[in-house]
């Protein structure tokens, strides 16, 4: 048995939730992926996963093996890395997962050039989507997540901007329809809502020590913050929608705030990445890039 071939399998396996998938990512064959856990089993003398037709899962000595050789294994990569002062320069592949409207509506999507410019030995293979991936199963080295709040996970998390969320509408649908003046007005208004946000079916306000929620049902309900923008613009009715996301439009008086006197939920914007304690300088300068292009 090649143990170090077979900790690696192990670890694709645990982190992929598939033999499969591991077979793929590491280019060995399926039958070389059960060949390799069930070698390492049978050293260890102890079932590591338990398998079904439909599910993969650690049994509890698993579990404890699988944190201890990952600290093993990035030790092992770090050490590679410190040979010399070249393995510390960004180079290969990184996978990038970004929401399409933050890329697009920030200075990100025109610095990517940059940042490549900056680091000719590296590529990028940035994908967008407004979904929330996996990033350990998918494979992405990093993630950029524009959320109200960040769920708990064994990601670690950069903050990297704040933006308030604002309800407006164009001009000229306010002249039609009236300006609500406070939050329950809204239920008497057409809405756009963002599906994917934190909060589509009920948008939460403040002002002082008041709190109200107002429910939200509306017509049209859509997974693409440029199309809410657009949906504004056009004049069909109000949304709750990120400040930075409709920033020229509220300057060029396409679209107009409303209920000024209230606050609302923000959008944070954050650098995720795997927990690991030794971070790939490519995932590093990434990080530093990001700060250096969205941090106030």
């Amino acid at each position: 048995m090649d143990r170090l071939m077979a900790l690696n399998v192990f670890r694709h396996v645990v982190e992929l939730s598939s033999f499969v998938a591991a077979s793929r990512r590491l280019q060995l064959s399926p039958a070389a992926v059960s060949k390799n856990i069930g070698e390492l089993e049978a050293h260890l003398g102890v079932r590591l996963l338990n398998r079904t037709t439909r599910r993969l899962s650690l049994t509890e000595a698993g579990k404890l093996y699988y944190e201890q050789i990952s600290l093993v294994l990035d030790d092992l990569d770090a050490a590679d890395s410190s040979l010399g002062l070249h393995q510390h320069v960004p180079k290969g592949v990184l996978r990038i997962s970004a929401p399409t409207t933050l890329t697009l509506l920030t200075t990100l999507s025109q610095a990517m050039p940059k940042f490549l410019d900056r680091y000719p030995k590296l590529s990028l293979d940035l994908r967008m989507d407004d979904r929330r991936v996996n990033i350990v199963q998918e494979g992405f080295d990093l993630a950029i997540r524009a959320v109200d709040t960040l769920e708990d996970s064994s990601l670690v998390a950069r903050k990297l901007m704040t933006t308030p969320h604002v309800v407006c509408a164009s001009p000229d649908y306010l002249v039609r329809h009236g300006t609500p003046e406070k939050p329950s007005d809204l239920l008497h208004h057409k809405c756009v809502q963002f599906t994917l946000s934190g909060h589509p079916d009920e948008w939460a306000f403040w002002r002082g020590d008041q709190s109200v929620r107002v429910p939200i049902d509306s017509r049209y309900k859509v997974s693409s913050s440029l199309a809410v923008r657009d949906a504004l613009c056009s004049g069909f009715g109000l949304s709750l929608i990120p400040w930075i996301y409709v920033k020229k439009n509220i300057e060029n008086g396409q679209l107009r705030t409303v209920l000024e006197g209230w606050t609302t939920v923000e959008l944070s914007v954050y650098a995720v990445y795997p927990s690991r304690r030794h971070v790939m300088p490519k995932v590093r300068a990434f990080v530093d890039f990001l700060i250096e292009e969205l941090t106030p």
